[in-house]
């Protein structure tokens, strides 16, 4: 997947925005709190980054299609081994669980001014 296309598909998902940070890395955050990051220090490191659920985590490291994300791994982040490790299907469907992962942490308040509940 493209750094436009992983961009696109994260800003595509409800209520989320950028912020560019970190040497120049793209953070995607929804409720102000991080789901995915693109770009400059990812990219210097390997692929995207994003948050899954612990199966995910387990089964993604195992095959070898991602490594623990750097600083952010006992969250249960995985960076992918390169931007096309996975189909860009695959890929999205990971950035819309992420996404929901962070969604279901915020408060009630939170996902009721954000328009997700």
């Amino acid at each position: 997947m493209t750094p436009k296309t992983f961009e696109t598909r994260c800003l595509r998902l409800p209520a989320a925005t950028k912020v560019v940070q970190w040497e120049g890395t793209s953070v995607f955050k929804v409720g102000g709190k991080m789901f995915a990051l693109g770009g400059g220090f990812a990219a210097s490191s390997g692929g995207y980054m994003f948050k899954v659920s612990d199966m995910a985590y387990a089964m993604l490291i195992e095959h070898g299609v991602a490594r623990p994300a750097p600083y952010l791994a006992r969250a249960k982040w995985v960076q992918l081994v390169g931007n096309n490790a996975l189909p860009d299907a695959e890929l999205t469907a990971y950035l819309a669980q992420a996404h929901a992962l962070i969604v279901a942490k915020l408060t009630r308040k939170s996902r009721w001014a954000l328009g997700l509940d």
